[in-house]
């Protein structure tokens, strides 16, 4: 590998106020247009974060966004970091980002969200376990004074409580068993989605933010989970489902189920490409048709 021993030329203009994620775009336009190369040198994370007006910590966010994208290297090093050779492949695949399990894949994209001003987090899924434990990130960054969104509205599409659930299930569905495993899923439901809004609901009283936070109920059982940030951003995963073994009320028992942390999270960004620009825009109108037509109010209630 020839590397330059100069770094990277340093183009653009100096902008305050740029998130990680802007900052990560900017450098990916510019190994994509070729002003920066395979192998070359990227600039000191000093002089990046002199450029784009930012802290260092950003810089380091959007050096390890686009590390995980393969377009570079070395980002952990001490010398500065290296465009991949293979980065003019990571950007010509499709999508060009690595897809993740949602537990790795799903907090740094919420966190990047509540970088917004208004914070929009659209979600389908079967309990909201993950998108709970997502957001306590950036919640602990407004509790630190690093994020201060005006807004943030939330809404989040379950399963009814009155259906039959595809999954989980046990596998011989007696009546008994089915009953247990249906109560604990609703207990989970229930539970996760009253910690997620009770968390987002104190940042009025605390912070003084606009929150809203909307539960609506599904006649069916989501074979996917969908993920819609700022409007621009559309984060999907399949539940892939497997027979285990579980512990209800003391008792071993088979059951199909899926383990929602693993799924692997395929992202779609607007704006990189007619692929992921449809997507995210179909991933609305789909969502939005639901929330408006087949979906019914939620009452997270036990029982």
């Amino acid at each position: 590998m020839v590397v330059s021993p100069d770094p990277a030329p340093v183009n653009g203009l100096k902008r305050p106020h740029r998130s990680h994620r802007e900052v990560a775009d900017e450098l990916r336009d510019r190994i994509r247009s070729g002003s920066l190369r395979p192998g070359q040198r990227m600039p000191t994370q000093a002089e990046l974060a002199d450029e784009f007006g930012v802290e260092r910590g950003a810089i380091r966010e959007a050096l390890r966004t686009l590390q995980g994208e393969n377009l570079l290297a070395n980002v952990s090093k001490g010398s500065p970091a290296t465009v991949a050779e293979n980065s003019k492949h990571a950007l010509s695949g499709p999508g060009g980002v690595k897809p993740q399990p949602t537990m790795v894949g799903l907090a740094p994209r919420i966190a990047a969200a509540f970088e917004a001003d208004h914070v929009e987090i659209d979600a389908l899924c079967l309990t909201s376990i993950s998108l709970t434990m997502a957001i306590g990130e950036p919640l602990r960054q407004i509790h630190a004074g690093q994020r201060n969104p005006a807004k943030v509205s939330v809404r989040v599409l379950l399963p009814s409580r009155s259906i039959d659930l595809a999954f989980p299930a046990p596998v011989d569905s007696g009546d008994d068993e089915g009953g247990q495993v249906h109560r604990r899923w609703l207990d989970q439901r229930n539970a996760q989605g009253q910690v997620l809004r009770h968390n987002l609901q104190a940042l009025r009283s605390s912070h003084g933010i606009d929150v809203d936070v909307s539960f609506r109920a599904l006649p069916f059982t989501p074979p996917v989970k969908l993920y819609l940030l700022n409007g621009s951003e559309a984060l999907f995963a399949y539940y892939t489902l497997t027979r285990q073994s579980e512990q209800i009320d003391h008792e071993p028992l088979e059951m199909y189920d899926a383990q929602g942390a693993q799924s692997m999270l395929f992202p779609f960004h607007q704006g990189d490409g007619l692929r992921d620009t449809t997507f995210v825009e179909q991933s609305h109108l789909w969502f939005n048709a639901l929330w408006g037509t087949i979906s019914q109010d939620l009452e997270l209630a036990r029982g």
